[in-house]
């Protein structure tokens, strides 16, 4: 019999960001993913990132490898239950990627985010699009054209991460509790709809979800 601390404990990751792009990381990725899936309940996904990539991090990567780490990332943004990430230290390429690409953003005292440096110039990868979608353009014009780090204040300011704290394991304990996987999932959604919608094209998606609750209540 599987216990909901195995289970847990499966769904813990520890994520070094100062490694280059790799195969390696988007198996990682995938895997914490698959098992997520598997275990369908209340409860986050958490993973604590650190490292920043070494200057170098860049030479001889292929695009090809580049599109398979996002469309990881985009599933860890879009997995059937609740997303957390603890940041801690300097917080960059892939450490950041995964940051963003949360529900639940911790930060460590002292934490900087930072985007990664190649080609003369910091990452234009999707990083850059989650940063403008969630803090808008002049916020984080000069983390992106000059690769000014942004500390906890400024992160917090501009919503990129929701609480700094010494002792995240109190936050993460406090979401044990969360609503089920699935229903994450549907508010999650309403959320990402809601910046490229209009109300009359929301309303249908927004009444179904109410429903939906209306009937699990009638149930409990």
């Amino acid at each position: 019999m599987v216990t909901r601390n195995e289970i847990k404990g499966e769904l813990v990751l520890r994520f070094d960001g100062s490694r280059p792009l790799s195969a390696a990381a988007v198996e990682e990725i995938d895997a914490l993913c698959d098992r997520a899936e598997d275990h369908r309940g209340p409860g986050p996904v958490t993973i604590h990132v650190t490292g920043a990539p070494p200057a170098d991090w860049a030479k001889g990567l292929a695009v090809g490898l580049v599109s398979k780490w996002e469309r990881v990332v985009r599933r860890f943004e879009r997995l059937g239950r609740l997303t957390a990430v603890v940041a801690s230290g300097e917080c960059a390429g892939m450490a950041l990627d995964l940051l963003l690409a949360a529900d639940v953003r911790i930060a460590g005292p002292g934490t900087t985010l930072r985007l990664a440096w190649a080609g003369g110039g910091t990452w234009p990868g999707m990083t850059v699009y989650r940063l403008t979608k969630q803090a808008g353009a002049a916020g984080i014009r000069r983390a992106v054209l000059l690769g000014t780090p942004l500390d906890t204040d400024r992160a917090l300011a501009l919503d990129l991460i929701d609480e700094v704290s010494e002792d995240p394991a109190k936050t993460l304990a406090e979401l044990d509790a969360v609503t089920d996987g699935a229903e994450t999932a549907i508010r999650r959604q309403l959320i990402f709809e809601a910046g490229s919608t209009t109300f009359e094209e929301a309303l249908g998606s927004h009444l179904a979800a109410a429903d939906r609750a209306l009937r699990r209540e009638a149930k409990s």
